[in-house]
């Protein structure tokens, strides 16, 4: 098989991992433009109307249990704070780690690269007796708080975020910091004004990344604010129109489908950046 044919084989492949992957989302669009008695009688099938869709968004918004506009404000809040604290303290740690070699550093590194494999079921328990005993102790309220869920983020992010801003600082130039030291910078000064924007690309990256994983995730919220709580995040915002006996499928698709589309916007607009990211960061 010469070149040109493994070119059009793996360019079929790629079309066939394309429909797979995107089968599901398919899915989630038909089936959001239907009412629950259409997806039940046919789930593959088409919408007998696309109006549907609008009738079912607006039933979103007017729910009375749910109240699907604070929990979108609520992901807003927590993703946005959370993404700024795990970059600006990762790409400083690593910073520091790269620029200090010494044993010290090595081994903090390597704790943070052994966090990296640890699943997180295992600090479940850990991770909620401390919080509760961090709140008995010190009077500041973790479980069912902004500040709770957002330090929990940021204490899961880390190390991943940090793995890849240490590849990638390794490659700057360590004279343009003495340089600066020469012309009479402090350390702040240093970082941020000749560091950290050499790292918009991988700063990109973490953000994105970081913010897929904290915009879908279901199972830390669910564990720190509770099912019940006043502050709720869209996938719990979603789940809430699950019930023991009854679930109501066009709400939920529909309502999986909105909280879908930020995060694929997202990531459509920035996925240049996350691609010269993480080359560059592997290759320094």
């Amino acid at each position: 098989m010469n070149k040109k044919h493994s070119l059009i084989v793996l360019e079929i492949l790629t079309a066939l991992l394309f429909v797979i992957f995107m089968i599901p989302f398919a899915m989630v669009v038909i089936n959001s433009a239907k009412t629950a008695a259409e997806i039940i009688a046919s789930p593959i099938g088409l919408p007998n109307s696309w109006m549907q869709l609008f009738v079912n968004i607006k039933t979103i918004f007017t729910n009375d249990t749910v109240n699907y506009i604070h929990s979108f404000a609520s992901s807003i809040i927590i993703t946005a704070a959370s993404l700024l604290l795990i970059a600006l303290t990762s790409a400083m740690a690593a910073w520091v780690l790269v620029r200090n070699k010494s044993k010290v550093s090595t081994i903090i590194f390597m704790i943070f690269v052994a966090a990296m494999v640890i699943p997180f079921q295992v600090v479940m328990f850990p991770l909620l007796t401390w919080f509760r005993t961090v709140s008995t102790f010190s009077h500041i309220p973790l479980l069912m708080t902004y500040q709770g869920i957002i330090l929990a983020y940021v204490g899961f992010g880390a190390s991943l975020s940090i793995f890849m801003f240490h590849g990638f600082i390794k490659g700057i130039p360590l004279e343009l910091e003495e340089a600066a030291t020469i012309d009479g910078c402090s350390r702040p000064q240093i970082f941020f004004q000749i560091v950290l924007p050499i790292l918009k690309p991988i700063f990109v990256t973490v953000v994105i990344l970081n913010g897929i994983w904290i915009w879908n995730d279901y199972l830390l919220p669910l564990l720190v604010l509770g099912s019940g709580g006043e502050i709720q995040t869209l996938p719990l915002a979603v789940a809430s129109f699950v019930g023991s006996y009854v679930k109501k499928w066009d709400l939920i698709l529909t309502s999986a489908l909105m909280a879908m589309l930020p995060a694929i916007v997202l990531f459509l607009f920035a996925q240049k950046q996350i691609v010269r990211g993480m080359v560059e960061g592997s290759i320094k």
